[in-house]
């Protein structure tokens, strides 16, 4: 086990070192990258680097002080070496994780403050399940929805996060209170006392080669975001210290084995005895069973059954994503027959991640409206591309709608579906009407955005139905008063309905807040211009079009792509129901 951990630092240290350099040895397009690891990020393959180094070290130190005479020069070289690649390797994450290739890799992390906000927040504050998200949280690995959920109108004000969402806390332990709730929370304490109460204690608390590890590994739970592997290693440290300090003959009445013995007595009944290591003094105390075999054969099958389940389903989810990672590459590169094709296959392959369901929706979406954009003018489609237009609509809804199955409670899968919808808007019978429902659904889910109330607004705007849009973007000014497209949109709403001097108020506050933004400027200060006029009775000037490539971030809310209406409509299928949780 030491060893395969350490061996495992190694290599990742490796990995680590020759990436830096541009040297990739996994031949996956998704291992291309300087800052791959995989664990998954520089900040977990950092906190386990550090993790192992003192492991190393002190075997290092031991087989060197040991062995005076140089009998195991060997064995102290591997140690050695094993020990300085591994530090190697932790200071090149350490200086990736402070200085990224691009800006846009930079490690941003939670504010603590906002992380414990949302963490009693989401115990305290879950009226449709109070007693149950208190005890055991919302269920572990949802803090994205907590977040959304959560977070407070403040959040808005800074300036660097305000427009994204956090799949971990600040910390492990702000998560695991978000997640599992009081009851979670409590073991973990439970755990780190009595394991820190014996690293503490006593004069042999730096024999153990894994006191200082299990030490780091707390420190990293209690402070960091870290993920999965970083809780895994803890737990693997946690029983080799016990083993150890089992040994250390100070402790070992505190550690000792218990055997679990399942029998079948003669009379057909079923016993479980706790035997200790220790013999017993009184052998003719025990009772005398007959033992069969056919108990251990019995839970060897479950074994083997839920390893093979879970290796069925490890290898399902590796080989969808690498699929799926293909696709991405096929979108990059524009070949929308690749892309649709290895989608649909990752889907197919691990069909339980409510994400791919959501990529596929827009994937097939932007596919229908391709093809219903290449006819000619005037010209009704082919039977055939007809038929390939519905079809493709259908999966889209159907894959969207999967998605809010899979979890109801995220936001943006509802605001996905939403999306798909609006821009049905005149092809599909009651589009408008799913549009602004499940629209509304992602606006309770994540309340406190300004951006989806944009989005509802931008709905409203394009039905013509101005006050709605109005009342939709003024909730986004107040939730974020520097938002620039909030007064933009809302700038909009009022001139359609006529109220031209608020409307240029609301310009003259865009143009204040994109001062420094000189297309977006020239954008504002033009339309600017042209309400002034209208207000004098001048109409004829023209807002002059910027070019879809250098088009700044004004603008108004509009669906991703637009099918071109039908007449009749067509009917497409309803969203899905929200679930009481949700709702």
């Amino acid at each position: 086990m030491i060893l395969s951990l350490l061996l495992g630092g190694v290599i990742l240290s490796t990995l680590s070192i020759l990436s830096f350099f541009k040297i990739h040895l996994i031949p996956l397009i998704i291992a291309q990258s300087q800052i791959f690891t995989p664990i998954g990020s520089l900040l977990d393959q950092a906190v386990y680097l550090a993790i192992l180094l003192p492991i190393a070290l002190y075997f290092t130190r031991s087989s060197t002080a040991n062995d005076p005479s140089g009998n195991n020069s060997v064995k102290s070289l591997i140690f050695i070496t094993i020990s300085i690649v591994i530090l190697m390797g932790l200071l090149f994450n350490v200086y990736q994780i402070f200085n990224p290739p691009t800006p846009g890799q930079k490690l941003i992390i939670l504010p603590y403050k906002i992380g414990l906000q949302t963490a009693f927040a989401s115990i305290s504050q879950d009226t449709n399940r109070f007693v149950q998200g208190f005890f055991f949280g919302s269920g572990f690995g949802t803090f994205a929805t907590d977040f959304t959920r959560f977070k407070q109108a403040a959040f808005n004000q800074n300036q660097t996060l305000w427009n994204l969402t956090f799949v971990k806390s600040s910390s492990f332990i702000l998560e695991l209170l978000a997640t599992t709730g009081f009851l979670g929370l409590l073991s973990f304490v439970f755990l780190i006392i009595r394991g820190g109460k014996v690293v503490i204690a006593g004069s042999n608390k730096f024999v153990n080669p894994f006191s200082i590890s299990l030490v780091l590994a707390i420190a990293a739970l209690i402070i960091l975001p870290v993920g999965f592997t970083i809780q895994a290693i803890f737990f693997i440290l946690l029983g080799l210290f016990a083993v150890v300090q089992s040994l250390i003959k100070a402790d070992h009445k505190k550690f000792f084995d218990i055997e679990l013995q399942i029998v079948a007595l003669k009379k057909g009944l079923f016993n479980v005895e706790a035997l200790s290591s220790t013999p017993s003094i009184t052998p003719q105390h025990h009772l005398r069973h007959d033992t069969s075999k056919i108990l251990p054969v019995i839970f060897a099958i479950i074994i083997f059954i839920i390893v093979g389940f879970l290796g069925f389903f490890s290898t399902s989810y590796l080989i969808s994503d690498i699929k799926f990672q293909s696709a991405l590459i096929a979108a990059s590169k524009n070949k929308a027959t690749e892309t649709y094709q290895n989608q649909a296959q990752a889907i197919s392959i691990f069909p339980y991640r409510e994400n791919y369901y959501r990529i596929f929706s827009q994937t097939n979406l932007s596919l229908a409206n391709s093809l219903a954009s290449s006819q000619p003018k005037d010209a009704s489609p082919s039977a055939s591309d007809q038929q390939r237009i519905y079809r493709l609509i259908q999966q889209s809804i159907n894959a969207a709608r999967t998605s809010t199955t899979l979890s109801p409670q995220t936001s943006i899968n509802w605001q996905n579906l939403s999306s798909i919808y609006r821009s049905l808007i005149g092809f599909g019978q009651n589009s408008e009407s799913f549009a602004i429902a499940t629209q509304q659904q992602a606006l309770i889910l994540d309340p406190n955005n300004p951006q989806q109330y944009i989005l509802l607004g931008g709905i409203y705007y394009q039905l013509g139905r101005w006050e709605n849009a109005q009342t939709q973007f003024q909730i986004a000014v107040n939730l974020k008063s520097d938002f620039a497209n909030a007064h933009y949109n809302l700038g909009h709403a009022l001139e359609n309905k006529g109220d031209l001097d608020k409307a240029l108020a609301q310009y003259e506050i865009v143009k204040g807040l994109v001062s420094t933004d000189q297309n977006s400027l020239k954008q504002i200060t033009s339309e600017i211009e042209v309400i002034k006029s209208k207000i004098e009775g001048k109409v004829t000037a023209v807002i002059p079009e910027v070019p879809p490539l250098i088009a700044p971030p004004l603008n108004v809310s509009t669906p991703s792509a637009q099918l071109p209406p039908q007449n009749p409509p067509v009917e497409i299928p309803p969203p899905t129901t929200a679930t009481e949780s949700a709702q």
